[in-house]
């Protein structure tokens, strides 16, 4: 019958401690009323407790700090830190003694050993500590691969590994909106804002200590997130800037392409990298945490071969009386167009003026304004709708409907300003 040899036993052991802060400690009270049988017992016992606040010791409030229990929760954007300690448990002097830390994820493999070289001998009673640290920046499964090779007095060389596996947690729900600020082609103000909704998806509140966007080489950045007050600036959030769990606010921010960048290419197309987030916070007792996104990408809006945007429109009309607008053409092709305006009369809305007009040459990037009346049948709020635009070159026309809507009045109401 054939016996499996025993495990050989190490001369070293190897202890590995995650190294975190304190918590509050909260003690759970346990009260009876005198008439119980129990009598006071259970209240002297609160009342002796280190752990409980003089006079308050039935309202869970804790006065100590406690060591944590377990691993814990790490989350994406945290450092990670770990107590490596070797200790020689023999008698006699273990020599080259190396100690390898080495932190396994989805993706890669890291060294997080603060030395790789060898350490000569290691007497009785003698450990090796080491501290390592690492800024997770991945989600998922990390494991710790922790190895130590040794040599005993006997010339025999020793090996053997532990492994620690941990879960790396989302810490936050950040989720992001591009609204554009439609302005004229031909100058560089476009505008673009973003609005960053950032949610704490942990079970403990946070200190928001920053959000600010960082923008890509073609945008200037402003943030609206404060406002004056007494010639002093205060944020939008008030003085509180904790977040509570599940809690989400919104920060906004101002993009406007730099002029080099917009006088380059006449007006910033396409999908364009407008920059990333960097978030930090705190947790507990000042545990902190950062996190960027990836380059944020907004795609531009396209407006076709011809633009066309107002200048001017009244807010408020009298019925049956002409009212004047103002439009503006823009040229976004790269080539001369020949433009023929014609108006189409709606239900509602009627346009003044000859319809079929030459408009003339109208080259790239270029704009021309027009001067618009129209006159409206029907009482309140109407869509003006009907432009038609045609190029003589390639016998092609645009359609604008719903360009923009205006408030119809009977003319004996009387509107205030």
């Amino acid at each position: 019958m054939e016996v499996n040899p025993p495990k050989q036993e190490h001369l070293l052991a190897l202890k590995v401690m995650r190294l975190t802060k304190p918590t509050l400690f909260t003690n759970i009270p346990v009260t009876c009323e005198e008439k119980d049988l129990p009598g006071d017992l259970f209240n002297q016992l609160m009342r002796d407790d280190p752990s409980t606040v003089n006079g308050a010791e039935i309202l869970m409030l804790g006065e100590m700090l406690t060591l944590p229990q377990n691993f814990g929760n790490i989350f994406l954007g945290e450092t990670f830190s770990s107590y490596i300690s070797v200790h020689n448990d023999s008698n006699q002097v273990v020599k080259d003694i190396l100690v390898k830390a080495d932190l396994q994820t989805s993706s890669q493999r890291l060294n997080l050993s603060a030395s790789n070289a060898a350490v000569a001998e290691l007497k009785p009673d003698c450990c090796i500590d080491d501290v390592i640290h690492h800024e997770v920046k991945e989600i998922g499964t990390h494991i710790l691969v922790c190895a130590v090779s040794y040599t005993t007095q006997g010339g025999e060389k020793m090996y053997f590994r532990k492994f620690f596996k941990f879960q790396v947690l989302k810490p936050l729900d950040v989720k992001t909106k591009f609204y554009n600020a439609e302005s004229d082609l031909s100058s560089v103000t476009d505008e673009v804002f973003l609005e960053a909704q950032i949610q704490n998806i942990t079970t403990s509140p946070m200190f928001m200590e920053k959000v600010s966007l960082e923008p890509s080489i073609m945008y200037n950045v402003a943030e609206l997130n404060s406002v004056n007050q007494a010639g002093e600036c205060v944020t939008t959030f008030g003085s509180r800037t904790y977040l509570q769990p599940m809690d989400t606010r919104q920060y906004l921010y101002c993009l406007k392409p730099k002029k080099e960048f917009a006088e380059k290419a006449g007006i910033i197309k396409g999908v364009t990298v407008i920059g990333k987030l960097d978030i930090v916070w705190k947790t507990n007792l000042g545990e902190r945490g950062r996190l960027q996104t990836s380059q944020l990408q907004r795609m531009a809006p396209g407006y076709g071969d011809v633009r066309l945007s107002l200048e001017a429109i009244p807010d408020t009309v009298n019925l049956e009386e002409p009212f004047h607008i103002t439009c503006k053409i823009t040229n976004c092709s790269e080539r001369t167009m020949d433009l023929v305006l014609e108006m189409c009369n709606t239900n509602s809305i009627h346009w003044c003026g000859i319809s079929g007009r030459q408009l003339g040459k109208l080259n790239p990037s270029s704009s021309l304004c027009l001067a618009l009346t129209l006159l409206s049948s029907v009482q309140g709020l109407q869509s003006i709708s009907g432009l038609r635009l045609t190029d003589t070159f390639l016998k092609r026309t645009y359609e604008y409907d719903d360009i923009a809507q205006v408030c119809v009045v009977s003319s004996a109401v009387k509107v205030e300003s």
